[in-house]
């Protein structure tokens, strides 16, 4: 009799259903007694991996994290393979292909994106695991090696189930997520390549929590750093406004950005100022991120530089907002010169129809668990990620990984009881898009509430 049930709960799943609470099948509950027995052994990997450097400049602690990565994928029956990245001075990316033992008859297929890099680099004082309580601290242990782990052992539970066997799922896992290696043509391509012949993507960096409530990313703003360089002409400060000496270059930056402070602001929009310079000389570090001026309290000033960021919610709205800087830009003052520059962007994920069906299909996996339902969360409150660079082929979730605080800084941590929570709603999703027709529109068998 049980066995009928479990029959009819798949046939009505593949029927296209409403989102509603469902029973969990035999599967399903297979999956989640499987995540709860081996929570000790997910946290002890979670350990392994953060004990490990991975700073995106620690190459070698990169491919560290990849051969345990390519060690686990390799025992679920996974294909792996290592692709170097030496051409944009980077450690790499593992791509992992589960190809659909029968093809059409695996439902959506599906792309799992994460990265094995962190912003913890060697020379970091911030290096080791620590656990009080259902708390653990340690670099990259949020963003995102406890998201590594759910994903692995969301997988592990669907073997353990027998379901995995019954999946068409590409995985993409790369090097340098906190600092791509540029051109985005080479380091980004095998994701690009993997989003071509897949339906779905599912991003394992942070699940975002505020106030007690686990929330849905569909959409991710686009991360785009910009520099300005100003001249003008020099000579004592006696001359500063005059027809021959103009305004000098401080005055000329200075204006530029007052005029993105008072006329740039737009929804989803925020562009910062991270640097300036300013003087008779001025030497910007290598990366940029550092420099130095000389210049005198009586010399009109011929050069300055400035620098900082835009984020946009869309790649349309990255467009409009950098004509408008171009054109701020070019109303020089007299007897100055400026231009801006614009580096390799993170591109936008904007938010879609098709990806909010998503979401709901994930809080029909919530409901059957008794969890409650997730929200969309807010694009302001998190940053760009590599989703982002796939968004314009598929529609996907921005983030079903680890919860947890302060990431990017020293004393990141994560909610330790979280993470079977986590593990067990990522492991329905995959598995009920897995039976599902593979052509089947997600809007039509999860459709917005009226």
């Amino acid at each position: 009799m049980q066995t009928r049930i479990s029959i009819c709960i798949a046939a009505a799943l593949l029927a296209a259903p409403a989102v509603q609470a469902q029973q969990l099948s035999e599967p399903e509950k297979a999956m989640v007694s499987y995540i709860q027995t081996n929570e000790k052994s997910s946290n002890e990997l979670l350990q392994k991996l953060v004990e490990i450097n991975s700073g995106t400049r620690n190459l070698e602690g990169v491919r560290a994290i990849g051969k345990i990565m390519m060690a686990q994928l390799n025992d679920l029956g996974f294909q792996t393979k290592w692709i170097p990245m030496d051409d944009v001075k980077r450690a790499g990316v593992l791509v992992a292909e589960h190809p659909c033992p029968e093809a059409g008859k695996c439902g959506k297929r599906m792309l799992l994106i994460g990265h094995m890099d962190t912003v913890f680099e060697k020379d970091s004082s911030f290096q080791h695991y620590t656990v009080s309580g259902n708390t653990a601290m340690g670099p990259g242990v949020n963003d995102m090696k406890g998201g590594l782990v759910i994903m692995l052992f969301a997988l592990k539970a669907m073997q353990a189930a027998g379901v995995l066997k019954q999946t068409d799922i590409t995985i993409v896992l790369s090097g340098d997520e906190e600092a791509h290696g540029e051109p985005a043509s080479i380091s980004r391509r095998d994701m690009i390549a993997a989003a071509k012949h897949s339906d779905v993507a599912l991003e394992f960096e942070g699940t975002a929590r505020v106030n007690g409530v686990f929330y849905g990313s569909i959409s991710r703003r686009s991360a785009i750093t910009w520099h300005l360089k100003a001249t003008g002409e020099t000579g004592h400060s006696s001359g500063i406004f005059s027809e021959s000496k103009g305004y000098g270059a401080i005055y000329e930056v200075t204006r530029i950005l007052n005029a993105f402070r008072t006329q740039l602001p737009e929804k989803y929009l925020t562009y910062n100022v991270g640097l300036v310079l300013g003087g008779a000389t001025v030497d910007v570090g290598g990366e940029g991120i550092s420099g130095s001026a000389t210049g005198k309290d009586n010399i009109i000033p011929p050069t300055a530089y400035a620098s900082g960021d835009i984020r946009t919610i869309s790649n349309e709205q990255t467009e409009r907002v950098e004509g408008k800087m171009r054109a701020i830009v070019a109303e020089h003052l007299p007897k100055t010169n400026a231009n801006i520059e614009f580096g390799e962007a993170y591109p936008a994920m904007a938010p879609t129809e098709d990806s909010r069906a998503l979401l709901r299909m994930l809080n029909g996996a919530n409901k059957s668990l008794d969890f409650p339902e997730m929200p969309e969360l807010d694009p302001m409150k998190r940053g760009a990620g590599d989703i982002a660079f796939v968004a314009d082929y598929l529609p996907g979730l921005a983030g079903i990984g680890a919860t947890g605080e302060g990431a990017h800084a020293p004393g990141e941590t994560v909610d330790l009881s979280a993470q079977p929570i986590n593990t067990e709603r990522g492991a329905l999703l995959m598995y009920r898009l897995s039976r599902i027709d593979a052509k089947a529109d997600l809007k039509s068998l999860y459709p917005a509430a009226k």
